[in-house]
């Protein structure tokens, strides 16, 4: 009744009830009625499942919660983030209302179609209260309008900025001629509160209201001081993120029987070429490595022998031979080894290629790889060379039937096309093949052809 006597329609009733009444109507009387709400609350508690993420993911370790109990949030609020096997995803809120249950801590594993949140929402359209002085305001909704003058204030380009906060938040500010764009908000985004209002006409103390947490400055992370232990002892880790990827996929590649294959390539001629483009490449963007000229070597073998670009199907027995060369790069980032892969690289030039892999290792060390760059990998490339070694014993990604890794260049002596002792740049590379579907004379005829364009670089002007 209250709220009503104060809108346009409170106006019109209060011509009616006088009418009625014959006499005037103290509505002053009934001033103490203004906390009643006389509007059912119709609020529901839905569960916030985890949807899917793509990529067959079915768990997800919960790396960080942005909300707590008790707080409220709107749709695309950020809610948590999440760390699959591949990718750290952000997951965002579908509904408006307030967080009522939380499934799950830090660094538990959540199910795809499990729930992660409760959230208490409004039916109707009603919004949702938040736990401000203001709640038994004459709105329970915030309005977000251009602001007009207070009486007394002269109108500026500062008295037309907009304000956020409630129609009692204004009635104040207008009863004490308050220009309300003068005053300091604490609330949610920039809300002004009924706490901002009395503390900025001295009825309060300074600093009663404490800012929203949206209004604080991220503080920097405490840098954990280190205290080192008298005693070892033994401790059990749970197997979680990139971990826990490895140990699935490594355990799917032992049922692969493994045909290994090995060579050297003389690195001489594309070591000079490199050095060459290296500037030129940097000048436009792109950081020019070795790795941009073995992967476009490798597509271009792949092309002959496309069986290496193939995957097996056990069930019909069957091979499926790819069109596309998406050729699967492993990395060593902060969150461990991750294998992404470039695509179409059929289509590409060195320089694209290279740019390609620039971007992945990027995102790679920010952890921000999406699914998208796992998926659809057909052949696999790793250069174990740059952390040392010579020959190693890589293991096949399934459903890949294919994988070579590039050891590490060493400076030997090599006889010369007169026989005279040269100096030579000799890298190793150890290939691994799927013995089910490729035979050592097709493994090695194609290590044969990728390390041609390799040693005589400029075949691939020719192409």
């Amino acid at each position: 009744m209250a709220f009503c006597l104060r809108s346009h329609t409170g106006l019109i009733i209060r011509k009616i009830l006088s009418q009625k009444c014959g006499k005037p109507i103290d509505f002053s009387r009934i001033q103490h009625l203004r906390a009643i709400s006389t509007s059912v609350q119709l609020n529901k508690v839905v569960s916030f499942n985890l949807s899917d993420i793509g990529e067959g993911i079915r768990e997800v370790s919960v790396k960080e919660w942005f909300v707590k109990v008790g707080d409220t949030v709107e749709q695309f609020d950020n809610l948590c983030e999440v760390q699959s096997d591949k990718a750290s995803v952000t997951i965002t809120s579908r509904f408006d209302g307030k967080i009522v249950k939380i499934y799950h801590k830090i660094d538990d594993i959540a199910l795809v179609g499990k729930p992660l949140v409760d959230i208490d929402v409004p039916e109707d359209g009603e919004e949702p209260k938040e736990k401000d002085p203001e709640k038994h305001s004459d709105s329970s909704s915030d309005e977000e309008d251009t602001k007009s003058p207070c009486p007394g204030a002269t109108p500026t380009d500062e008295a037309r900025k907009k304000v956020i906060t409630t129609p009692a938040v204004r009635r104040l500010a207008m009863e004490n001629k308050l220009d309300l764009t003068k005053v300091k908000p604490t609330g949610k985004f920039g809300r002004i509160l009924k706490g901002d209002v009395l503390e900025h006409l001295n009825l309060i103390p300074a600093g009663t209201v404490k800012p929203h947490p949206t209004l604080l400055q991220p503080k920097a992370p405490e840098v954990p001081t280190y205290i080192p232990k008298i005693l070892a002892e033994d401790r059990v880790e749970q197997l979680k993120g990139v971990r826990k990827a490895m140990l699935k996929s490594m355990t799917e590649a032992l049922k692969i029987p493994h045909f290994a294959y090995s060579d050297e390539i003389n690195m001489s001629k594309l070591m000079n070429v490199r050095e060459e483009l290296k500037a030129d490449a940097l000048q436009r963007g792109v950081k020019l490595t070795y790795m941009p000229f073995c992967i476009k070597a490798a597509s271009k073998a792949l092309t002959a022998y496309p069986i290496l670009n193939s995957s097996l199907d056990e069930a019909n027995e069957s091979v499926i031979y790819k069109a596309a060369h998406n050729i699967s790069v492993a990395m060593d980032t902060p969150q461990g080894l991750v294998v992404p892969n470039v695509k179409h690289c059929e289509q590409k030039g060195i320089l694209d290629i290279a740019r390609s892999l620039n971007e992945l290792q990027e995102r790679g060390q920010k952890g921000s790889l999406r699914p998208e760059d796992f998926a659809d990998g057909t052949f696999s490339l790793s250069n174990i060379g740059i952390i040392g070694g010579t020959y190693t014993h890589p293991c096949i990604m399934s459903p890949q039937v294919a994988i070579g890794a590039m050891g590490r260049t060493k400076i030997v002596p090599r006889f010369g096309p007169n026989d005279e002792i040269v100096k030579a740049h000799v890298m190793s590379v150890s290939w691994s093949a799927d013995h089910r579907v490729i035979d050592g004379v097709t493994m090695a005829s194609f290590s044969n052809l990728w390390k041609k364009y390799l040693e005589n670089p400029n075949l691939f002007l020719l192409d």
